[in-house]
């Protein structure tokens, strides 16, 4: 596995990858770590949790520095991305005891029923590169706490990013084998998820690789979770704050270089307000600094790989050639590295690849819409179902809106983000399943029903 420093071109690494002898090697080290790991208390989980934090906040700018040389990403936004794991890891170090906390149920006099939970053993992750800590940290701080076994397998092009997590969980104490990470290639995924050493799976990456990861987990009747892509509409009403929304907007779009998921892609703006917020998009996307990544003073770094910049390129030639005007950006960057400008369309016309497609790289889509109930219809137009932004000076009609788009997480005057503290996850073509808070921890877990009497039943059921 090479790794090629985007902002550069230049091939900074390389990393074997594993054979399928060590691979094998490492689902027998899970299944023996699982069966000492379960029986830990969950305090004591929580306790290695608060350690693995405290790793993250101590080596910051360590990790930080391998994701930007890997993928491109700003120092600035990878020092933040450390920092939010650190976070979430304090968030399940804190209540992850009480998320796991048996639940009492009704039952008849003389007897007690619970759900209780418990681990289900080792979990493989399949993660994308453009968030190369927060993705896998998502996934490993609930599931290791929860009782699991995790298994890395991170994308090709950052496997320092996957070897600096293994370190997190050396360095913070946790038991040889609860945490590694597999350096293997897309294409061997599939035995991975078939062996039966592995219990559960779970994606953050593209619709054809969950589909695949998907299939082989139900043919073998195993537990998956899925975040696939997103195309979340930026809903721009007629009494919202415009230059507070255009200000928010280009910096949703363009954060990471646009390679996110939840990035804002499709800009729905409201015919009286649509002038002044163009004009205001655009100049707040002109006015971000795209640069050398390990300069403080960049916004927007380099995409992640040339090939990426071009697939991109592709997609906002095929759309103004359909007819979408561009008013600014629109041409990769004259200089060495994959950069992209910050590029905003308009006149989008239905069916190009800036309407039904993801755009995986900072360039906004803005469509005028007559109307509240047409913007509903044009943020609901797409088989993505990831999240959604709505900008109003009215919090009611803000909320009377969310509720009527389709999506797995609807934000009100903010940007869309993900937060330990919330579910997080999609609908339709963006995948299944939840990820943080409560509903993420219990996602790969047993829930067991355990009915306790005091005397038995001598009345036998029928059924």
């Amino acid at each position: 596995m090479d790794v090629v420093n985007p902002a550069t071109g230049e091939c900074v690494d390389t990393y074997e990858e594993h054979t399928e002898s060590e691979v094998d090697a490492a689902l027998a080290r899970a299944e023996d770590a699982f069966a000492s790991w379960r029986d830990r208390s969950v305090r004591e989980r929580e306790r290695l949790l608060a350690d693995a934090a405290d790793v993250l906040r101590e080596h910051e700018r360590e990790y930080a520095e391998t994701m930007t040389r890997e993928m491109g990403k700003p120092i600035s936004q990878a020092i933040s991305e450390v920092q939010k794991c650190a976070w979430l890891c304090d968030h399940y170090a804190e209540h992850a005891s009480a998320y796991l906390d048996a639940d009492a149920h009704p039952s008849p006099p003389g007897t007690t029923v619970t759900t209780e939970y418990e681990p289900l053993g080792p979990v493989l992750a399949v993660m994308p590169w453009n968030y190369p800590f927060w993705q896998v940290f998502r996934f490993a701080a609930p599931y290791l706490t929860a009782g699991n076994v995790g298994l890395l397998k991170h994308a090709s092009n950052v496997p320092g990013c996957a070897a600096a997590i293994a370190d997190v969980f050396e360095r913070a104490g946790y038991p040889e084998d609860v945490f590694q990470t597999l350096l293997i290639p897309g294409d061997r995924v599939e035995r991975v998820v078939a062996d039966d050493r592995v219990r559960a799976a779970t994606l953050t990456g593209s619709g054809p690789a969950g589909r695949s990861l998907a299939s082989t987990a139900g043919e073998h009747l195993k537990k998956t979770v899925l975040e696939l892509g997103g195309s979340d509409p930026f809903v721009v009403l007629d009494d919202a704050d415009v230059q507070t929304a255009a200000s928010v907007g280009a910096w949703a779009r363009n954060q990471n270089g646009g390679q996110s998921c939840i990035a804002a892609k499709r800009f729905v703006v409201a015919d009286a307000v649509y002038d002044e917020f163009v004009d205001a998009l655009v100049a707040n996307a002109e006015s971000l600094t795209v640069g050398d990544p390990t300069s403080e003073d960049t916004d927007v770094g380099p995409q992640a790989s040339r090939e990426l910049l071009e697939t991109l390129h592709e997609q906002v030639e095929a759309s103004v050639d359909a007819g979408a005007t561009v008013e600014t950006g629109g041409e990769p960057l004259d200089r060495d590295g994959a950069f992209y400008p910050p590029t905003v369309l308009t006149d989008v016309p239905a069916g190009c690849p800036a309407d039904t497609e993801e755009l995986f790289g900072p360039v906004a889509a803005v469509y005028r819409v007559d109307g509240e109930d047409a913007a509903v219809r044009k943020a609901n137009d797409t088989d993505f179902g990831l999240g959604a932004s709505v900008w109003t000076t009215d919090t009611d009609r803000g909320q009377r809106v969310a509720s009527r788009i389709d999506a797995g997480c609807v934000y009100v005057n903010e940007l869309v983000k993900s937060d330990p503290r919330v579910p997080f996850g999609g609908v339709g073509e963006s995948g299944y399943g939840r990820e943080l808070s409560e509903a993420g921890i219990q996602e790969f877990v047993n829930r067991k029903t355990v009915w306790v009497a005091d005397e038995p039943d001598t009345d036998v059921p029928t059924e």
